[in-house]
């Protein structure tokens, strides 16, 4: 029948808003703990390491310059008439003192190089974080106001079917009790008239 619906179940469809605002309560959350942790990781790589290599070229160039210096003085002072001493130690601290440096020259040239990439990256994922919490502000509120008017329109249904179906349930005890009336009605509408009560027979010898 035409304005008719078949409801099942109210209690789902108010599930479903609980879930749809609970998502977006949770995702709103997750993308602010996404673009704060975003942030560390790039002032790590930007700004921490980038001070923190540029600080060991320096502290290790020193090392290398007192390095030589030490070798130097080894072959100065300690050489014994045309011999020349081995200065095996200083030898050893030089070339280990520059190959820390090359590896900090090596860590700040990687530092320079992927600085420009992660903060590429990091602007790229901003803009998609930024479409989803669009999503988020705007598109779930429209949806949990759509379903909460659903919600208010199966409960007003809800109230007219009970009120239809008491009125149907008193019309019918109604008919029910009237039932019995109906033969006299019926009679005195010119319906057939019960048969006349048998007279008794007159006796011998009287008269009719």
């Amino acid at each position: 029948m035409a304005g008719q619906v078949d409801v099942k179940s109210i209690d789902t469809l108010a599930f479903v808003k609980g879930a749809l605002a609970a998502f977006a309560h949770e995702a709103g959350q997750a993308i602010s703990e996404m673009e704060l942790q975003g942030q560390r990781g790039i002032d790590w790589v930007t700004v921490e390491r980038a001070a923190h290599w540029k600080a060991e070229l320096r502290r290790r160039s020193d090392v290398v310059n007192q390095a030589i210096k030490d070798l130097e003085h080894c072959r100065t002072y300690k050489k014994v008439g045309d011999n020349t001493p081995s200065c095996i130690e200083e030898k050893k601290a030089l070339a280990k003192a520059r190959r820390r440096l090359e590896v900090a020259e090596e860590k700040a040239a990687l530092v320079r190089r992927w600085t420009p990439v992660v903060l590429q990256q990091f602007r790229e994922t901003c803009v998609r974080l930024t479409r989803f919490r669009e999503v988020i502000d705007l598109d779930c509120p429209r949806a949990l106001a759509e379903v909460e008017r659903m919600l208010r329109a199966l409960d007003a249904y809800e109230n007219v079917r009970s009120v239809r179906d008491e009125a149907v349930a008193g019309d019918g005890g109604t008919a029910s009790m009237a039932r019995p009336d109906a033969a006299p009605a019926a009679s005195a509408q010119g319906g057939p008239s019960p048969a006349p009560a048998p007279t008794a027979a007159p006796a011998a010898g009287e008269s009719p």
